[in-house]
């Protein structure tokens, strides 16, 4: 029996059967100021989509919501953690937005020109990224946490002429300098920068240079007189470029266009998260990564609904902030991370105690897989089964969902650990590495065998690399690069990237399989785990561990933990070493950087770590590696 809805059937079949028609009919569902030639045009591995029609993806987030009569509803709410609230209605927010756009004017950008956003998760970036975007130009929005040498590799990639910047930010109470962050960033040249732009928040200010720096408020005087009117956009011109992160490589800057990217955004927020006028949304995201563009941002205001922009981290001053948060707004929907989740977890669910969630109606996950174990405490434990927690997957160069379930259309039946089915349209197949087919059941990796709007045509200022990362890697199809298998019901079960797959004597194992073993003992709040090299087995397993507050490690843990793993996977998944540390190494967007584990067993060098959160975990993990080295006789085990 097919446990998915006939209707979602049928959406998936007719996206199959006439791909044109179909995305025809979705695109419909907004306002275009003309419509396109073609729907779509592809010379592999080049595409274009909406061909001919203008529109303007600000336009479609504000003007049309106004000039619709919603000039009163809430459209965005600024919370941050030192318990600071601002709201601004739609009317209210294009009024901000028109401000921007001529004072970008009065400073020299215009259409296509890029801008570098170097602020955190707060209103005044939100009203940039739109003025930009409202502008034709096109912002580069980097991450608020980024060190000064990934913050001017991103600046120079991107041929920025102004970059904005706030004073500082906050984080668990601390502040964070990103004006020194900035100055620094700019001081080895090779940039196209003319102007800095300073939002200041300290009474006090912070050191300008003089010529080059200008205060928030200098910048909105220049606008005086200037024109506040959008731009009509070719449907593939670029809106914005976002850098991907995490890799040992110079970052790729994934570009996304006016036209596919809008459609593709809105359609997978009304199926996998039913984003609805009445909602109000809370993404615990950032704005420097794509679900802070997608769905702190865009989606959000294209459905019309209220968003919440939240600076800082959201158990500070204590767990209880992330409640509050959702009780004194009436949340509806949150979309948070699984790393944010086994947070809240790790101070259970005492913390939420007292605070009134009733108004949440769903809970989406992505970002990693989520595994089963934090599902269920958040699902039952927490939320007692009222409401479904719903995990989906995605990529910054999808910029929307591929997997997921439906919930907007019809909530199929939950399979923890599941990223759920592909959502019409995307065109999914799991092959070997020769590029072949592989039936259910078996790990493979993901690639997609027809572009979909949201995906990105290119990759800034490099096609040549575009067309080899993506498209060259198997003939004829985009390489994902992530590992899953399917089962009979069509639900995708993700491992782990594919160079993450863990090969013990031939059987084949994804490391979030092995994390969720280990996150099946009630003492381990996190887990982490890489191959290392086996002379009899190929390779075995190297797993880092996190304990909850209150466990202590010990040869008797571990070996509990040990027969956990083995009772979950069987005997195929051969723990070599267990090694204790208080953090794992973590981007910013949460994904754990399993490439750092795999450097420390082998003795290599770690590469790029700009991206990752705290680089306390490295060390931490070469410490624990370090002292399992010595216990077992100071030669790395082999």
């Amino acid at each position: 029996m097919d446990v998915v809805n006939p209707m979602v059937r049928r959406m998936q079949q007719e996206a199959r059967d006439d791909p044109d028609g179909f995305w025809a009919k979705e695109a419909e569902r907004l306002p275009w100021f003309k419509k396109w030639d073609t729907v779509f045009d592809w010379t592999p591995p080049t595409f274009r989509w909406f061909s001919g029609a203008e529109t303007n993806l600000a336009w479609n987030c504000l003007d049309r919501h106004v000039a619709a009569g919603r000039s009163g509803h809430g459209a965005l709410i600024g919370v941050n953690e030192l318990g600071e609230r601002r709201t601004y209605t739609y009317g209210q927010l294009l009024r901000e937005v028109e401000r921007v756009a001529a004072a970008l004017r009065g400073m020299g950008v215009g259409k296509g020109d890029r801008v570098t956003v170097y602020m955190p998760t707060m209103p005044e970036a939100i009203i940039l990224m739109l003025a930009v975007v409202r502008i034709g130009a096109i912002h580069s929005v980097v991450f608020a946490g980024f060190g000064a040498g990934a913050l001017g590799e991103r600046i120079r990639l991107s041929g920025s002429k102004a970059v904005f910047a706030a004073d500082v930010t906050w984080r668990k109470g601390k502040t964070v300098d990103l004006k020194g962050i900035v100055d620094n960033a700019l001081s080895g040249g090779g940039h196209a920068v003319e102007k800095v732009v300073v939002l200041q928040r300290q009474p006090d200010g912070c050191p300008m240079e003089a010529g080059r720096d200008i205060t928030w408020d200098e910048f909105l005087t220049g606008g005086a007189g200037h024109d506040t009117t959008h731009v009509p956009m070719e449907a593939n011109e670029p809106a914005f470029i976002l850098a991907t992160s995490g890799t040992t490589a110079a970052p790729k800057l994934a570009v996304h266009v006016h036209g596919g990217y809008q459609v593709g955004i809105h359609s997978t927020g009304q199926w996998v998260m039913d984003l609805r006028p009445d909602d109000v949304w809370w993404s615990t995201s950032d704005i420097g990564w794509i679900v802070g563009h997608s769905y702190i941002v865009y989606a959000p205001l294209l459905a019309g609904a209220t968003t919440i922009a939240f600076e800082g981290s959201i158990d500070h001053p204590g767990p209880e902030a992330f409640y509050k948060i959702i009780e004194d707004n009436i949340v509806t929907g949150i979309f948070t991370s699984p790393t944010a989740v086994r947070l809240m977890m790790r101070y259970g669910e005492e913390a939420a105690k007292g605070v009134d969630l009733t108004s949440l109606t769903r809970v989406l996950c992505a970002g990693e897989t989520l595994n089963p174990p934090a599902w269920e405490w958040l699902q039952k434990k927490l939320l007692e089964d009222r409401i479904p927690v719903i995990d989906h997957m995605w990529q910054t160069e999808t910029g929307g969902p591929v997997f997921g379930n439906p919930y907007g259309v019809a909530l199929l039946p939950i399979k923890p650990g599941s990223a759920g089915i592909p959502m019409p349209g995307w065109d999914v197949e799991i092959v070997d590495d020769d590029g072949k087919p592989v039936g259910p059941g078996v790990k493979g990796i993901v690639v997609i065998k027809r572009p979909f709007p949201s995906m990105l045509p290119t990759i800034w200022g490099d096609p040549d690399r575009y067309e080899r990362d993506y498209w060259g890697k198997l003939p004829g199809v985009y390489y994902t690069g992530d590992a899953a298998e399917y089962d009979e019901d069509g639900y995708f079960w993700f491992s782990g990237r594919a160079d993450e797959i863990i090969k013990i004597a031939g059987h084949r194992i994804g490391t979030v399989e092995v994390e969720t073993a280990f996150l099946r003992h009630p003492a381990v709040a996190e887990a982490g785990c890489t191959g290392r090299p086996d002379e009899l087995r190929g390779e075995v397993i190297s797993a880092f561990v996190v304990l909850k507050a209150g466990n202590e490690p010990s040869e008797e843990l571990e070996a509990e933990l040990l027969a956990t793993v083995r009772k979950e996977l069987g005997p195929v998944a051969v723990i070599a070493d267990c090694n204790f540390v208080s953090m794992l190494p973590k981007t910013r967007s949460g994904k754990i950087m399993r490439r750092v584990f795999k450097a420390v067993v082998l003795g290599k060098d770690i590469g790029d770590v700009s991206t990752i959160e705290d680089e306390g975990s490295v060390e931490d993990a070469r410490e624990a590696w370090a002292l399992m080295v010595k216990e077992m006789g100071g030669d790395a085990p082999t």
